[in-house]
């Protein structure tokens, strides 16, 4: 294969500055994939460009499996919201959930109890919440990012859709080094030892808790907050929201919506996701434990996603607010409110197949792998994996690059198990934060599309606090490498320094404003200031 050095990185890059600085994510993302296709063939290049996007979805079953649940729960969507089930759960929670700190609080608890799948995590916590968090006009950048920020993280440290592939990948580690079979711990083990220095999922989860529990905001979601508060617009005046079920679908004719219209499905997701995983995952003789790390859960999202449509036609039928026809209808409308979000998938997945093209990851990860500083590796580690998953959108596939490179660096260094549990932590944490400050990963893009929120704004406004967890994530791994203290012992003080940050930071944006960093809906009234002022 041809070497394209440091050129390997430009399609990636420009896809996302493009993204950023226009905010048009399908247009960025697709001359993204075509200046890859100008650099791999030297002319140029569309026809390449093509066969990677169809490639995207042809060639890889998990794809078109993601693209399906995407597409039938946005008919589950487009069903509950024909049935009046997201106005009676807005008007249920409203009852209940009186403060835009209680909606925070539910949404964050949301988020950790439905560890078992990130894609699962962002659709039932967004659309449930989305409706409640619109009435206390809490802005949907926010809310995205509650979401976004407990969906992947939460996943990589529980038992979870995630664990099959990290095991896998920490076994392809340990093989490429030169222990015997006899001599190469258990996954699993290695994986527990892992979880206190994955150090940005962690504080992560507990930033957003943070976040919630002070009311204090800044950077460009302070902007987004007070807009939001002061004038009641939820979304920025000239954004392109992923999914806006209203104004696609209008109001629901539906006199007495009941909760059932709402509870029901979402149920019925959460029960048949579970059990087909359980049961794809279950062979005679096998351990629980077994049974979930084997289960095929992208077949269990589909079916948990279908048997959720299935259960709004049946409430649509025998309640008579809906017709078959009229459900059918419905589905088929659902499915255009996904269609921005699957496009930018497609062409998110075309950026991946570009990097592996050109060689991007492992480009990084061999100059990344010249450093050989033991206490500063887990650092380089975490950046590498951050640049790699920022660059690619893919967590996943990040991780499929660097942790068979980290293990045996690990390992050659320092000969010791503690080092290796700790790069591999590492690799996680990176591949979570890229994902999270990326515009062309699939759980940024999914995260935006069940909160309505524009996609480049929830990047542009959850990319303050990512930067702000990962710097504290960096520091307490350094720390490490030169103390060797109990990992665990760092992680308070990770979240100690955590509070004091959102404390500082957010009192000299609110001073720079003349507002009280406290009380965004108390604010005065007028022009929001301009994003990037903080």
């Amino acid at each position: 294969m041809a070497e394209f050095g440091a050129l390997s990185l430009v399609p990636p890059l420009f896809a996302i500055g493009l993204a950023i600085v226009t905010r048009k994510a399908v247009l960025s993302l697709f001359l993204g994939v075509w200046s890859g296709g100008v650099i791999f063939t030297g002319g140029v290049g569309l026809g390449q460009t093509f066969d990677w996007i169809a490639a995207a979805v042809g060639e890889s079953t998990f794809h078109a499996q993601i693209l399906i649940f995407t597409l039938l729960l946005g008919s589950a969507v487009a069903m509950i919201w024909r049935l009046g089930g997201s106005h009676a759960v807005r008007d249920w929670a409203i009852a209940r959930l009186d403060s835009r700190r209680k909606v925070g609080l539910v949404t964050w608890l949301l988020g950790m109890l439905l560890f078992f799948d990130d894609y699962a995590n962002t659709a039932v916590v967004g659309s449930t919440m989305r409706d409640v968090s619109d009435h206390l006009h809490i802005s949907r950048e926010k809310l995205s990012y509650l979401v976004d920020s407990t969906a992947a993280p939460v996943a990589t440290l529980a038992i979870s859709s995630w664990v099959a592939f990290q095991l896998s990948m920490i076994e392809s580690g340990y093989e490429a080094t030169d222990l015997a079979a006899s001599e190469i711990p258990d996954a699993f083990a290695v994986f527990l030892r892992s979880i206190p220095y994955n150090t940005y999922a962690i504080l992560a989860v507990a930033m957003v808790g943070i976040v919630v529990l002070t009311g204090r905001d800044y950077g460009e979601m302070l902007t987004a907050e007070r807009r939001a508060a002061t004038t009641g617009e939820v979304t920025r005046e000239d954004a392109r929201p992923m999914q806006d079920v209203a104004a696609e679908l209008g109001e629901p004719n539906v006199e007495d919506p009941k909760l059932l219209a709402f509870f029901l499905p979402i149920g019925v997701l959460i029960a048949i996701t579970l059990g087909s995983a359980l049961y794809t995952g279950y062979s005679p003789g096998a351990s629980l434990y077994d049974t979930i790390v084997d289960a095929d859960y992208a077949v269990a999202l589909i079916f948990g996603s279908f048997g959720m449509v299935a259960s709004t036609y049946a409430i649509g039928v025998v309640t008579g607010e809906l017709s078959l026809g009229e459900s059918v209808d419905t589905t088929i409308d659902g499915f255009g409110i996904m269609l921005t979000a699957v496009t930018i998938l497609v062409l998110a997945w075309a950026i991946g197949n570009v990097v592996e093209a050109l060689g991007t990851g492992e480009y990084v990860g061999r100059i990344a792998g010249q450093v050989l500083d033991p206490a500063f590796l887990p650092v380089v580690v975490l950046f590498t994996a951050a640049f790699i998953a920022f660059s690619t959108g893919s967590s996943w596939g990040t991780m499929g690059i660097v942790t068979p490179i980290a293990v045996p660096v690990a390992w050659d260094l320092t000969g010791g198990h503690a080092m290796v549990a700790a790069v591999v932590g590492s690799v996680f944490s990176g591949a979570i934060f890229g994902d999270h400050a990326s515009p062309i990963s699939d759980t940024t893009v999914l995260s935006a599309t069940f909160t309505g929120a524009d996609l480049v704004d929830h990047v542009r406004t959850q990319l303050y606090y990512a930067v702000t967890v990962v710097a504290v994530a960096a520091t307490l791994l350094v720390i490490w490498g030169y103390t060797r203290v109990n990992p665990w012992l760092l992680l308070p003080v990770g979240v100690v320094a955590l509070v004091g940050l959102v404390y500082g930071l957010s009192s000299v944006a609110a001073r720079r404003r003349g507002i009280d960093p406290t009380d965004v809906a108390g604010a005065e009234r007028r022009a929001p200031v301009e994003d990037g002022d903080d």
